[in-house]
């Protein structure tokens, strides 16, 4: 049941949509995906030192990214409380099991749980259908049992998919899907995988990248953050967008950094037409008001450049 090797959705200039209108008005929506993720031990995975990255166990980089769960997540949560701000919690299913407690702070201040696989060791990238759409139903009963709520979107482990994935998860009765990074704002996927939409994710406006794989300081972060705010603010005036930050707790949440989301986070409250929310609210906003009428014209501008191409071969 492999599906044809082409991306899940068309090409769709951002000049040839129409407006959308988000709530309020808003020009620009600004969403935070917390990573809050689960590591085998003796697996290698994302690591600040390569050296030791292939060892069984590997204390160096394990204890590094464990640093997350136990200590940064409960800092930013302290942050996010002091501003207001729900994040987009992107939890792995192993963490409902082996942080249990996560979930209940996280319960208790109603932030939506988005699917992140079973854990960021495991990656379905080369699984067959059959066995991706049972680790996929697996994963999501997992979530949906331990938080009581069913996940609405997904964020693979490392962006990863297989070109069944999108079909699965929309089958399950998610909406969403953050892997593909292309967008400043929503838009639908084929429309045989079902009633499916990409939301924008961010690669570059991420920490990982920025602090481990590029070395930047925490000025040069909240510079990151404030030029591309500013940007697409001004662009937000005649066509409204999205700014998503990835954030992990192993990352931002040690202590010589945090100050520097916080110093965005009071930069951004200071702007009228800002829409602070969660990547669920982006889906369900986008789905209920401009999804049908998106879909429609996309499948025209297809539909288009198809015969566009035929009449160039004739």
């Amino acid at each position: 049941m492999e599906k044809k090797n082409t991306p899940p959705f068309n090409y769709w200039p951002i000049i040839n949509r129409p407006k959308l209108q988000m709530p309020n008005n808003a020009r620009i929506a600004v969403w935070f995906g917390l990573n809050i993720e689960s590591y085998e031990v003796d697996k290698p995975s994302t690591s600040i030192f390569p050296g030791t990255a292939m060892l069984a166990p590997d204390p160096l980089n394990y204890g590094w990214r464990d640093y997350g769960v136990r200590v940064g997540i409960w800092r930013m949560m302290k942050l996010f409380d002091k501003y207001g701000i729900k994040p987009s919690c992107l939890i792995n299913s192993d963490v409902c099991i082996n942080y249990p407690e996560i979930i209940t702070e996280g319960n208790k201040r109603n932030w939506p749980w988005v699917a992140h696989g079973k854990n960021n060791s495991t990656f379905q990238a080369k699984m067959i259908f059959e066995e991706e759409e049972k680790y996929l139903t697996e994963m999501v009963q997992t979530i949906q049992k331990h938080t009581g709520c069913m996940p609405k979107g997904w964020l693979g482990p490392a962006l990863t998919e297989t070109f069944n994935t999108p079909a699965i998860l929309a089958k399950l009765g998610l909406n969403y899907i953050l892997d593909w990074c292309n967008d400043d704002q929503p838009y639908p996927l084929n429309e045989e995988i079902g009633r499916m939409i990409s939301v924008p994710y961010s690669i570059e406006l991420n920490d990982i990248p920025i602090f481990v794989g590029q070395s930047m300081s925490g000025e040069c972060f909240f510079q990151m953050l404030k030029d591309q705010f500013d940007q697409l603010y001004e662009e937000g005036a005649e066509q409204p967008r999205i700014m998503a930050i990835a954030l992990h707790p192993f990352i931002i949440g040690q202590p010589f950094r945090i100050k520097y989301l916080e110093k965005f986070l009071e930069y951004v409250i200071g702007f009228e037409s800002v829409w602070l929310t969660t990547s669920d609210e982006i889906a369900e906003w986008y789905l209920t008001n401009h999804y049908d009428q998106s879909l429609k014209l996309l499948n025209c501008t297809a539909l288009n450049a198809e015969k566009n191409l035929l009449l160039n071969h004739v």
